[in-house]
This record gives C-alpha cells, sequence and structure tokens, in this order.
C-alpha cells in the first residue's frame, strides 16, 4: 500500500518545554515521521496551522449522556445526591440509537475544543430494567461508532457497577447498569474490541458499586489485558463514612486490599482522601484524573492534587458531566482552586498543566504514543488562535501561558486526528452542524 504523506507547516508549536516559531511536521499514515524546525515560511504545498498547535488533548474522563443536563440541573439548590437523581432519569431514556446520537454530537462538540482523545466511564449497559440486549455491548458499540463518525479516539471504560451500596442491591433505575457480578461483567466486556481509533479498558464505578470480594476479578481483567483500569474515588464524604462503617477502612485503602491501584490505574476525583490514602495513591503509581467544573458544578470539594502529584500521582484531567466542554477551564480551573484553597499562587506551571491535558492525560487512557510533537508520535494536534478578543496581546514564547490563563474553547481554531483535519478553521469537517446535532439529540431524548 502507499503511504499517505501530509505537510503541516505551524506557526508557533510547543514542544513540550518551550514554545517554537515555524515549525514542520511530516505526516505518513497519521504519525509524525519528522519535526524540522527553523522554518519561518511554509512550505510549498504544506497545510498552515495559524496560532499555537498544541499536542492534541485528552478528555480522561467523559460520560456523554450527562450532557443532556447541562443547565437543567441548575434550577434550585441540591446536593450531588439530588442531581443523581435527575442523572438517573435522563439514564432511564437512552436507547443504543440515541445514546449513538447524543455521544456523536457531545464527541464533536470535543473535537471543536481541541479534544482528539477521550475517555469514556460507561455504565448504561442494558435496557431499563436490566435485560440486555440482543448484543449486549449495543450501548457500548454505539458509543465507539460515534467516536468515529466525530473524528475522535476513544478508550471506552467499561464500568462495572453491581450493587446501590455496600450490601445492597442496584435500585430499579441502576439494573440496566449491572450485569449481576463481576464475572458476567468480564464476560460481556470481553466481547468488546480495540480498533484503529478504540482501546477498551476497564472500570470499577466506586467501592459502593462493586462489592469488595469482586474487585480483585475487575482489576485482573485489566491486568491480564494490560488495559486501563479507572475507578470513581472518593468524590464525596458520605462515600466514605459508608466505607469505613462496611470495612472499617477508607475506599482507597479497600482499593489497595484489593489489588486495584496501581500505574495502570486512575482514581477520578480524588477528592476526600486522609494523608494515608494520598501516600498510598502516590507511592502506587495510581493517577489522578481532575475534573474541577465538574466538582465545583456538583458542589463535591476541592481534591488534594499537588499532593498527589508531589507523591508520585501523575495527574490527567476530565469533563466528567459536560458543564462545560473546555480542557483549558479545566486545566487553569486546577490551578485556581488550589490557589483558593492555600491563599497562594503558582502551584503548577502553564507547562505542567499542559502536561496533565495532553501527554499524561493519553497515557492514563492507554495511548502512551500521543500527546507529544515528536517524530514517532501519533499526528493529533490542537491549534488555538493567538489573535482573538481573549489571547491578543502576550508575547508568542508565552503561549503555554495563553493557552492555559487566557483562551477557551472557542479560541480553537484547528484540531487534527492521526494526520486529518476534524475541526478546520473552526468548523468540525464531519457533522458539519453540531449545534443542531447536539438540539436534536437532547429532544429527542426528553421527548
Amino acid at each position: 500500500m502507499t503511504a499517505t504523506l501530509r505537510t503541516y507547516w505551524l506557526e508557533h508549536a510547543w514542544l513540550g518545554t518551550h514554545v517554537e516559531p515555524g515549525v514542520t511536521l511530516d505526516v505518513t499514515d497519521g504519525r509524525i515521521a519528522a519535526v524540522r524546525t527553523g522554518t519561518p515560511a511554509p512550505p510549498p504545498g504544506a497545510e498552515i496551522l495559524r496560532g499555537l498547535t498544541l499536542p492534541g488533548l485528552a478528555n480522561a474522563h467523559s460520560h456523554a449522556f450527562h450532557r443532556a443536563l447541562r443547565s437543567t440541573v441548575q434550577v434550585g439548590s441540591g446536593t450531588f445526591w439530588t442531581w443523581r437523581e435527575v442523572m438517573y432519569a435522563t439514564a432511564d431514556r437512552l436507547t443504543p440509537d440515541r445514546y449513538h446520537a447524543l455521544a456523536r454530537a457531545v464527541y464533536a462538540e470535543m473535537a471543536l475544543a481541541g479534544i482528539t482523545t477521550v475517555g469514556e466511564f460507561h455504565y448504561v449497559h442494558h435496557a431499563p430494567g436490566g435485560t440486555p440486549y440482543a448484543d449486549p455491548n449495543a450501548m457500548g458499540e454505539a458509543l465507539l461508532a460515534a467516536a468515529a463518525e466525530a473524528g475522535i479516539r476513544i478508550t471506552l471504560l467499561d464500568a462495572a457497577y453491581l450493587s446501590s451500596g455496600f450490601g445492597r442491591p442496584p435500585t430499579a433505575h441502576q439494573l440496566r447498569f449491572s450485569d449481576g457480578d463481576a464475572e458476567s461483567w468480564a464476560a460481556r466486556s470481553s466481547l468488546l474490541k480495540d480498533r484503529d481509533h478504540a482501546r477498551i479498558g476497564a472500570a470499577v464505578h466506586s467501592v459502593r458499586a462493586v462489592p469488595a470480594e469482586q474487585l480483585s476479578t475487575v482489576a485482573r481483567w485489566a491486568e491480564e489485558r494490560r488495559a486501563p483500569l479507572h475507578v470513581h474515588l472518593s468524590e464525596q464524604t458520605a462515600e466514605n463514612d459508608a466505607c469505613r462503617e462496611a470495612h472499617g477502612c477508607t475506599p482507597a485503602q479497600l482499593l489497595a486490599l484489593h489489588g486495584v491501584l496501581g500505574p495502570r490505574t486512575t482514581g477520578v476525583h480524588n477528592t476526600h482522601l486522609t494523608a494515608e490514602d494520598v501516600s498510598l495513591i502516590g507511592g502506587s503509581g495510581t493517577g489522578t484524573c481532575m475534573c474541577p467544573t465538574t466538582e465545583r458544578d456538583l458542589a463535591d470539594g476541592i481534591g488534594p492534587a499537588a499532593a498527589l502529584q508531589n507523591e508520585g500521582s501523575p495527574l490527567s484531567l476530565g469533563s466528567d458531566s459536560h458543564a462545560v466542554v473546555d480542557l483549558f477551564e479545566e486545566a487553569r480551573a486546577m490551578e485556581l482552586n488550589e490557589r483558593l484553597r492555600t491563599r497562594t499562587r503558582g502551584h503548577w506551571t502553564a507547562a505542567a498543566l499542559l502536561r496533565a491535558a495532553t501527554v499524561d492525560g493519553h497515557a492514563a487512557l492507554g495511548w502512551d504514543d500521543t500527546g507529544v510533537i515528536e517524530a514517532g508520535a501519533r499526528a493529533d494536534l490542537t491549534t488555538v488562535a493567538l489573535d482573538s478578543v481573549r489571547t491578543v496581546g502576550p508575547l508568542p514564547r508565552l503561549g503555554a501561558e495563553t493557552a492555559v490563563f487566557a483562551a477557551t474553547a472557542a479560541d480553537v481554531r484547528h484540531t487534527v486526528v492521526a494526520g486529518r483535519h476534524v475541526v478546520r478553521d473552526g468548523a468540525h469537517t464531519l457533522v458539519p452542524d453540531v449545534p443542531g446535532a447536539l438540539a436534536r439529540a437532547i429532544r429527542e431524548l426528553r421527548a
């Protein structure tokens, strides 16, 4: 077969440590073949990316159907637990076709925001009442197809969700999430296969949703496949209290006892941790995915991200419930939250925050060759305008600071995945009317 060759000229490129002007990329079959610096003008035939080009962004934690809740859950007061009831009502109305249409539009929205890979934490497996579809993975396959049609990569984190709490069976809403036990979950999940744009990973929904004696089954499934394993961890103090009452230890300690923690595992939120928990997570190399816009939207609290990283936990970022879809906002919110908590500034450099949004986010999702602009890496790129009302003014060499602390998703000009333009000049090339697609999918879900 003849190799597919493309050349891109980057007006300014973030190369991990600094901004380099005038960079040319040779791309072969979706990978960067060469990075040539010192090219002040575009070579003949090159595709021109004006602005600041970053490695593609990784959204390490998503629940695609939560996008239908945006704004509708902002009426009145409440807590995470009252929000959850509204979320369950939305989940009840999902079908494979409805989920495909919604996820396709949501993933297209992510592409417009510069996201090239999403980690979809997937637990709506069966029909309402818990009856499996004819294809037991119809819902997961709908998500995989949606990502392909939206032009982005996906890691489907297929979640075990077996109980409503410690020692309690699933509620009526949760029956469609449950496979009955972890062995049945493993048998169904094993039918899912990797493909060019997709990886299959695993998830423990939470310690309250998977009985302790079945945690090792999920961990072993991921270990045998060398697949990423994610878990909602200590998002709520009520979960911590219930875990102590049931098992005499914290959720992090329970996960460690059953072999869940480790370098391929990522704890999502990691909000209400003890000092021992922080050491346990960091010392095991377990990652931390922070979702600041969701954590503040649900009034969850501010997690000890800086302490976790200092102990050895790699950081990634996710938009989770999609109150907004904006990885730049997630990155700066992590820093600004820590400033509010400590009343001091400068906990992470812009470079460190971009690392969480790119290479470390991809690693958390099993894409170890993505998230950098260097030869051999996948050619996934995000270009941010440097001439918008938000980004104009700073010197180009401060591009990392501009991207993290000034830009928004609206400033993304181009998104390239595997060397192919998915977003060009702010317009999606595969889903021409993303707002319309979102409106139709959400309207159908609410009908």
